[in-house]
């Protein structure tokens, strides 16, 4: 029986208008794509007055699927190339996926 590729899913919250370069950051470190959702945060001014950061309610979600291989490179190449190393841009973060399937659609 062959080995399984085992995934993680990293997850990159950012400002809106930043996920295209966390997506091409992701695809110089062997990712093939990601998925962008919109979102809003909900962060109180408590959190902003805690965290020292005016936190901007608009964010966008990408999403992607990789080999757990490259989990740390897709990591470090976002961190470094779409922003997330200055204050308040964002923050990226990976899970563990335990199985993955197809869906055939036509």
């Amino acid at each position: 029986m062959a080995e399984e590729t085992k995934f993680q899913l990293v997850i990159c919250i950012v400002n809106a208008g930043f996920s295209q370069n966390v997506v091409e950051a992701a695809r110089k470190a062997g990712a093939r794509g990601g998925t962008i959702l919109r979102g809003r945060g909900s962060a109180n001014p408590e959190a902003e007055e805690f965290f020292g950061v005016t936190i901007q309610p608009d964010k966008e979600l990408v999403i992607i699927l990789v080999p757990e291989e490259i989990k740390d490179a897709v990591l470090q190449t976002v961190y470094a190339e779409s922003g997330l190393s200055q204050e308040g841009q964002g923050i990226a973060f990976s899970l563990p996926v335990d199985r993955t399937t197809t869906i055939r659609m036509e």
